[in-house]
């Protein structure tokens, strides 16, 4: 075999691992659901379960008898809950992945500019005030909490803007830091001086998808749309903007311009998932930095894989926040916090003792 068949062997044996990634990667998207279907506080069979899905969603089911309960559990209560998990779960990791591409911080997470900071002020205040939309009714805390993480994200980049140094990377962090510091003091200001709502907020701010029903997949599911088709339709900006901004700049890429678009994407995605499930955190730490040990740092497969394997993460984490103290459940952001910790700590120690974590 000549040396020239080299390349395109190479080629092929790329692509081959990575149909193979995507598949593996929806599979364990399929999995989890399924498992996050079965386990609960009540068991119903595998086969109970696909008929109810097939027969509400196409019409076909398995000829079984199944008990209206039954169906009711499975497709108003369990199915919404898992898909919640999936989209939440798929929003923060593809947020994660782009706030680190851009930032060129490993370390980073959709956190890192504060528009979770602000969302949850705008949740804690509907929950403190009592604040009720007329018309909207159960829609009033989400609204509040996507409208408080774009308020926070207009401050964020007004105090980029204001320093005078434009959209640098480190001007990006330093305001989001200054901000979150801000908004964190009012969260903390309306928790000492809660009642009877303090249970609420706290519950809330460590993150839960639990009885959240339909309504708010419908909510969440435009936010992560949208968001996703931005990021990712910059995948290239995000490569090469790896690169540095001065390369990106020699390259063509409008810099400021591309950075606005990617932080908006973000946002929208982060704004979205806080105000459907609270506070959770370490996903969007977590699950890029696992795709980029497999995948390496192309952006192309580094986003769309981050949105399966953070849709499959949440899921899982959704399932053991209420099957390990059943019939009790934990917030979600403590199981979340207690694989992240351990993952942040190590990546700081890495970073410490000389060696790049990759991007």
């Amino acid at each position: 075999m000549g040396w020239r068949h080299l390349p395109s062997i190479f080629t092929r044996k790329s692509l081959n691992r990575i149909i193979l990634l995507y598949v593996c990667c929806g599979g364990l998207v399929l999995v989890t659901s399924l498992l996050g279907l079965f386990y609960s506080s009540v068991t119903i069979p595998m086969k109970d379960i696909v008929h109810i899905l097939l027969e509400k969603s196409v019409g076909l089911g398995l000829g079984l008898e199944i008990e209206k309960q039954v169906a009711m559990i499975i497709w108003e209560i369990r199915l919404p809950r898992v898909i919640l998990a999936g989209i939440v779960g798929a929003s923060l990791a593809l947020a994660g992945a782009a706030f680190q591409g851009l930032l060129r911080n490993p370390l980073a997470d959709p956190y890192t500019i504060g528009v979770s900071s602000g969302a949850a002020l705008g949740a804690v205040a509907v929950i403190f005030f009592q604040i009720t939309l007329v018309g909207l009714q159960g829609f009033t805390l989400p609204l509040f909490s996507i409208a408080g993480g774009f308020f926070t994200l207009l401050l964020v980049y007004s105090l980029t803007r204001l320093s005078g140094r434009g959209m640098a990377v480190q001007t990006i962090i330093l305001a989001g830091i200054i901000i979150s510091s801000f908004v964190g003091a009012f969260i903390s200001l309306i928790i000492a001086l809660s009642g009877t709502e303090l249970r609420q907020i706290i519950y809330w701010i460590m993150g839960s998808v639990g009885m959240r029903g339909w309504s708010y997949v419908g909510l969440v599911l435009p936010f992560f749309l949208l968001g996703a088709i931005v990021i990712i339709w910059h995948y290239r900006e995000l490569n090469t903007l790896a690169l540095g901004e001065e390369a990106a700049r020699h390259v063509g890429v409008n810099v400021n311009r591309k950075k606005i678009y990617i932080l908006i994407g973000a946002s929208l995605l982060t704004g979205g998932a806080v105000a459907v499930s609270g506070m959770i955190g370490f996903v969007g730490l977590v699950v890029p930095h696992l795709v980029r040990l497999v995948i390496g740092p192309n952006h192309k497969h580094v986003l769309p894989l981050s949105v399966l394997v953070g849709s499959s993460f949440l899921i899982l984490a959704d399932l053991l926040s209420r099957t390990i103290i059943a019939p009790q459940e934990l917030p979600i952001g403590v199981i979340t916090a207690l694989i992240g910790a351990p993952v942040f700590a190590y990546l700081l120690i890495r970073n410490r003792s000389g060696r790049r974590v990759r991007m």
